[in-house]
């Protein structure tokens, strides 16, 4: 299963990360678009609360997990491998085009495609994580 497959499946349940990895994997680049489009065909979901299930998520962890503002804390929290190396694997999927390398233009930047793609395939996102 694809890094950001295992994001879905860990807020919107098993079900939901197959539509949601075929739309990943087909848009590449333009995933908004097409994975938007591919999710609802396949099964249509329902508006899940993003912030209710990680906030238990990362609670449960004992530490302070800024996940709004982190993608690394976001994957800590679902019990996703954080590391650089599965970072750079997570950007490659979703079409990452910038340096590799600069993890923190890096990170920023996944953060905001992985919140917009839970946006898009039913997640219901608190305003002050709108992108």
């Amino acid at each position: 299963m694809s890094i950001f497959g295992k994001i879905m499946s860990a807020i919107f349940g098993s079900k939901a990360a197959t539509p949601a990895t075929a739309g990943a994997s087909a848009g590449g680049g333009t995933a908004a678009s097409p994975g938007s489009a591919a999710a609802p065909s396949a099964a249509p979901m329902q508006s899940v609360d993003v912030a209710a299930i990680v906030d238990k998520a990362a609670a449960a962890k004992g530490e302070k997990l800024e996940w709004r503002t982190s993608i690394v804390d976001l994957m800590k929290a679902l019990d996703i491998d954080s590391s650089f190396s599965a970072r750079k694997e997570l950007a490659k999927e979703l079409g990452y085009t910038g340096d590799s390398n600069d993890s923190a233009s890096m990170n920023i930047w996944l953060h905001k495609q992985v919140m917009t793609k839970l946006a898009a395939n039913g997640g219901k996102l608190p305003p002050e994580i709108k992108h």
